[in-house]
């Protein structure tokens, strides 16, 4: 869309004469807000806090325009130039690669646009953003907004009151809290004070299968309380709501809508690659705001900063049924790639599998990639023909996840793709090429926490099979034992 300047008021152009896609325009002019105009509260509700697309929004052209002429709407730059380098204003890329020209219809010139981001919707050179400059909508808040009856340990309690604090002071706070104690109940004193303190909070998370298991759980919590639940495809994606949960890349939408937001599994894949995933999460949050990150394995960086004071944090080092994270046992299984390659496994292996199916033990067996874990495969299944493998790209992956809840596979090959967010009441657990670079020391504690998640089945065998001892093993032996050292420190493990 192309726009001239007249008055100190942006107003869209069909001709190229005296105007010029808004990319190139230097200031753009904000009307002042006219108390006396009746905005619309439809669009009232769809614009507050977001950053839309035209194509996003079901109003007529000119009635935004109406709006932003009385102040109530906001333009801005889709493609904001430095000199002359180019960056999106939705996702922050400034890569070059990632910008390409095409034949734009709605300006009829050749337009620059941001490949990074399109699964959003396309932002080009003509492109504006569009928010809400007017009030934000009312949203009644109930007496009693918590309904939760459950009970929090005393680490959880901790964590807890932290989290308050840290809403109501407007701060960023680290929780790093183990595998299996309970990170979610942890939040919900935090959501009820942002919601009692009529603030706007946000639960964002890489996966959209997180999103759909706390979606339910949020409701429950908080019955009388608009959640938005959004991911791809949801039906919640305009809703305005004063709690939302969202998978990261729906915050690609949101521009300083958030009093508060939650970034859980801030150290998985992809918020830890994707760049503009970190970008999205700042500018969704207001310019004074809280921000909580939940994880069990922050990245290197990070915990040098826990430990020199640099960052804010705390530790649940111990899970709520109060018995000690199960350590990795280390044990070396020669060169298994080479035995692989002639369809054999090391004995020592085999052995592992062979006493886990004798005893009737549910087991994880992880591998590096999805090759290897297809040729152990028909090996394994001489020890029992219902041994399952599955991977990202398994179109029934989420059958066989169910079918080992239901007890009805004894033993589940698995890439990384099962190192987090799943939990299996007792089972056993063994890496095989522990030392493969795509096991670090965030992945192996997390595939280590598979393992003691249930009160009834607190212990488990976890054990790495590898072919030398990596850096990244050893950190991640050591950080649990640390966090067991911690949890009997400070009282919240059974001696």
């Amino acid at each position: 869309m192309w726009f001239t300047i007249k008055d100190e008021i942006l107003l869209p152009s069909n001709t190229s004469e005296d105007s010029r896609p808004i990319s190139q325009i230097p200031a753009l002019p904000q009307p002042p807000l006219n108390p006396d105009y009746h905005y619309n509260r439809k669009l009232q509700q769809l614009l507050t806090g977001k950053q839309l697309l035209l194509n996003d929004i079901s109003f007529p052209l000119n009635e935004i325009q109406s709006h932003y002429e009385n102040g109530y709407v906001t333009y801005r730059q889709g493609i904001v130039y430095k000199g002359k380098q180019p960056a999106c204003a939705r996702c922050g890329n400034k890569e070059q690669q990632w910008f390409a020209y095409y034949p734009c219809a709605r300006c009829g010139e050749t337009c620059l646009y941001c490949r990074q981001c399109i699964m959003m919707g396309r932002i080009s050179g003509c492109t504006p953003l569009i928010g809400w400059n007017g009030p934000v909508p009312n949203t009644a808040i109930p007496l009693k907004i918590s309904q939760w009856q459950g009970t929090l340990s005393q680490g959880q309690l901790e964590a807890s009151n932290r989290v308050v604090e840290a809403i109501h002071q407007n701060q960023e706070h680290l929780v790093w809290a183990v595998c299996g104690a309970g990170k979610t109940e942890v939040l919900f004193a935090g959501i009820e004070a942002a919601l009692a303190a009529k603030k706007r909070i946000c639960i964002a998370t890489p996966r959209t299968d997180v999103v759909l298991e706390l979606t339910p759980r949020l409701k429950a919590a908080f019955p009388e309380i608009t959640v938005a639940s959004l991911y791809g495809g949801s039906e919640d994606r305009h809703l305005f709501a004063p709690l939302t949960i969202a998978t990261t890349h729906q915050l690609l939408r949101f521009y300083h809508a958030f009093d508060a937001l939650i970034l859980d599994e801030v150290d998985a894949f992809p918020f830890t690659v994707e760049e503009s995933l970190q970008h999205a999460a700042i500018q969704a949050r207001k310019p004074v705001s809280a921000m909580i990150y939940l994880t069990a394995t922050p990245n290197e960086k990070w915990q040098r900063e826990c430990r020199s004071g640099k960052r804010a944090f705390i530790t649940i080092p111990a899970r709520f049924h109060r018995h000690p994270l199960p350590v990795p046992e280390f044990v070396w299984c020669g060169n298994w790639r080479k035995q692989l390659q002639k369809s054999r496994l090391p004995a020592n292996v085999l052995r592992w599998i062979h006493e886990r199916i004798q005893a009737n033990k549910q087991a994880l067996v992880f591998f590096p990639h999805i090759s290897l874990m297809e040729t152990a495969l028909p090996i394994l299944r001489q020890f029992a023909p219902t041994i399952e493998a599955v991977h990202a790209e398994d179109p029934d992956r989420k059958e066989k996840v169910q079918k080992m809840r239901a007890k009805e596979i004894p033993l589940l090959l698995t890439t990384t793709i099962l190192e987090r967010g799943v939990t299996f009441p007792n089972i056993d657990v063994a890496v095989i090429g522990a030392e493969d670079t795509i096991f670090t020391e965030s992945a192996l504690v997390q595939i280590a926490g598979r393992a003691g998640r249930s009160k009834d089945h607190p212990n488990g065998k976890i054990t790495f099979f590898h072919y030398g001892k990596t850096d990244e093993m050893l950190k991640a032996r050591r950080q649990i034992i640390e966090m067991n050292r911690e949890g009997h420190k400070r009282g919240l493990l059974n001696h």
